[in-house]
């Protein structure tokens, strides 16, 4: 047991509490603290115990509630006796904070067809789009204007990805056809990659942690297949087949095996030196639209951080990459949320077991998109209900409904500090949610129509959606002390919507895309 001494004998009883992190790891034994010990007090014990030299920002959490004020106070307001003993959940916070975006500073033309993707480069210098005008964009962030326009594909550019390193980008149509660009030239690198015999729905990159420099991604299809592609052989290495409908979505995760999603309503697991089954997870009843990885942010980033460092050789990033995934995974194993038209979502620990952790209940229609905050502590989900939900990350428990579209919702994606969610909707609004007041934080209208993608940049200072009326570009112009915390951006963020003339995308009544 442990005593933490101080204002005791002025403040009367003491709490009986138990601090543990999101695992629940216990930290510290029982202790007794006072009852005007609040955050302020429980980060400095935090910090102590586990001799931090560098002090770290904490949030702490009571039955999934943020403790905002003393304990005593919360105590009282929810009738909780004082014989119990309080667990107190501790989670670390993002020692940067990033503003909110509140103002459109310009707008400029773009694609003359809807805008189905948009994907910031892994150190948030670059932005790509792909389009229904067959085109991918790169654009250049200083000046707002299109760098590159990417021509070569001959339908709807469907979904794009950039390699972890930044040095490729990869688009897929909806004619099956994949093309690898090289970001600084616009240029394609090689013939198209053919194979796929019906649409790409998802494109995603081997981690550079264990593999550089980036070669290898990827695709899957609505053919049923996906195929594993090596850029610098510019062909398939390997098909994984076994799927008996099409596959909705995939991901590479950081242990080396590949997630595929499709409308077999089952998850597939593969290893990738032979593309060999390892294991396939069931439960859902209905299509599997989307998955996330709790690792997400830093796959995608790989080496690069919020401090905008850049590396010159191959061999570096790659240590970092691994240094910055192992921190982020811990002792814990990699987690996967499904998102299903069964309404359901599904939180799986793949390596552990091939059943279900947790069923996460509550939409009232299909889930669109499941996304993991950066730092693998909470789960979002987008659906056709028209509302976001918010569950926690590691026990997959319902924490919040954000409601405020009165459309669809189609995408959604995180600020870098995992304080601030951002969704885009079918009623032409993007809205950003503010997490620890679980409220809406802004409100941003201005699009003429529906908003199909969104995508907020890794080093957290701008923001791009995709829909039908051109290019906006926002600002953030107030900044408060709150809001700021230790890091200040340069306060300029993009809100960009790169698109024109209305035309109908929703291919759902073909089988879906």
């Amino acid at each position: 047991m442990m005593e933490v001494e101080g204002e005791q004998a002025e403040t009367g009883k003491s709490v009986m509490c138990v601090l543990t992190d999101p695992e629940g790891t216990t930290l510290g034994g029982t202790m007794y603290l006072p009852q005007n010990v609040g955050p302020l007090q429980l980060q400095q014990i935090v910090n102590t115990l586990l001799k931090n030299e560098e002090k770290l920002p904490y949030a702490f959490y009571i039955s999934n509630q943020e403790l905002l004020v003393p304990l005593g106070n919360y105590l009282e307001k929810n009738k909780v006796s004082m014989e119990k003993t309080l667990s107190i959940v501790y989670q670390p916070q993002a020692v940067f904070r990033i503003r909110p975006i509140n103002r459109c500073s310009a707008t400029i033309a773009g694609h003359t067809e809807a805008v189905l993707s948009v994907a910031f480069s892994p150190d948030g210098r670059q932005l790509a789009s792909g389009s229904g005008d067959t085109t991918v964009r790169l654009w250049d962030l200083n000046t707002q204007t299109p760098m590159f326009t990417c021509t070569g594909h001959k339908n709807w550019v469907l979904c794009i990805a950039w390699s972890p390193d930044g040095k490729y980008l990869v688009s897929g149509s909806k004619s099956g056809e994949l093309i690898c660009w090289d970001p600084q030239t616009g240029k394609p690198s090689g013939n198209p990659l053919t194979g796929h015999k019906k649409w790409i729905t998802g494109i995603s990159w081997e981690p550079v942690h264990l593999n550089a420099p980036c070669r290898r991604f990827v695709s899957a299809s609505k053919d049923g297949d996906a195929r594993i592609w090596d850029v610098f052989l510019k062909k398939c290495v390997i098909c994984l087949s076994g799927h008996t409908l099409a596959v909705t979505c995939v991901k590479w995760g950081g242990d080396g095996v590949i997630y595929t999603g499709s409308q077999d309503c089952t998850i597939k697991v593969w290893e990738t030196s032979q593309g060999k089954l390892i294991r396939e997870l069931k439960g859902h009843g209905h299509w599997v639209n989307s998955l996330a990885l709790s690792t997400e942010y830093v796959l995608r980033t790989g080496a690069f951080d919020h401090t905008g460092k850049q590396y010159t050789s191959a061999e570096e990033m790659k240590k970092v990459a691994l240094e910055r995934y192992n921190k982020m995974k811990g002792n814990a194993p990699e987690r996967l949320v499904s998102g299903s038209d069964d309404f359901t979502m599904f939180l799986w620990e793949p390596a552990v077991s091939k059943h279900h952790k947790v069923r996460m209940t509550g939409h009232q229609q299909l889930v669109n998109h499941v996304y993991f905050s950066p730092d693998g502590l909470w789960v979002a989900s987008a659906s056709f209900d028209k509302s976001v939900k918010l569950w926690n990350g590691t026990t997959g428990e319902f924490v919040a409904a954000f409601r405020g579209h009165v459309g669809p919702v189609y995408q959604i994606s995180w600020s870098a500090d995992s304080r601030l969610l951002l969704s885009g909707s079918k009623d032409s609004t993007l809205k950003v949610w503010d997490i620890r007041t679980k409220k809406l934080k802004q409100d941003l209208p201005g699009h003429a129509d529906e908003v199909f993608a969104v995508d907020w940049s890794p080093d957290g200072e701008k923001v791009a959606s995709g829909a039908f009326d051109g290019i906006f570009l926002w600002i953030s112009l107030t900044a408060d002390s709150e809001e700021l915390g230790d890091r200040a951006f340069d306060g300029i963020f993009l809100w960009i919507s790169l698109t024109a003339e209305s035309k109908e995308l929703d291919d759902r009544g073909d089988g879906g895309s």
